[in-house]
């Protein structure tokens, strides 16, 4: 058997395909994703104080509503992800620095398959709502990076070092 990596999401034909768990045993799996997102510093004042409302709602508030709906559905977002009934799901947002927030999501479920998409996508999701409910005071606002930062409980545990 080779150890070399090879994408697990292709039969032997090359063809898209969903890998087959079903032999594998139920596990308690953790992962986080982060969404770094440049506001700007005037917005990033105006959310000092605490949540930014909008008429669409609070900001912060929104957004972590969205991040969780959103990890509760990635099997219906991205086409090869197993449906899984995830556990808990935590979205936390705070200012970081003088002109960006920082979105963590952490998704955890006892399942033969892993969770670090669900972490991905809540991430990402609450970061587009951030800008969705900001976008009125201004179109500059930067969704920088969005990055896995650890999973743990599967083949192999991750961890992400700044």
């Amino acid at each position: 058997m080779s150890d070399t990596p090879k994408l697990t999401h292709l039969n032997d034909a090359g063809q898209p395909s969903m890998v087959d768990v079903g032999g594998k045993a139920a596990t308690r799996r953790v992962a986080r994703a982060r969404s770094r997102v440049i506001l700007g510093a005037e917005i990033i004042q105006l959310v000092q104080a605490g949540d930014l409302p909008t008429r669409k709602g609070p900001v912060f508030q929104t957004a972590i509503i969205a991040g969780v709906m959103a990890a509760k559905k990635t099997a219906d977002l991205i086409p090869l992800c197993h449906p899984i009934g995830l556990d808990d799901c935590q979205v936390r947002i705070e200012v970081a620095g003088p002109d960006a927030v920082i979105i963590e999501c952490t998704a955890t479920v006892t399942s033969k398959t892993g969770v670090e998409m669900e972490a991905l996508t809540g991430a990402s999701v609450a970061a587009l709502t951030v800008y969705d409910m900001c976008k009125a005071l201004s179109h500059n606002i930067v969704i920088a990076e969005t990055r896995l930062l650890d999973k743990t409980g599967g083949k192999q545990d991750f961890h992400h070092v700044d």
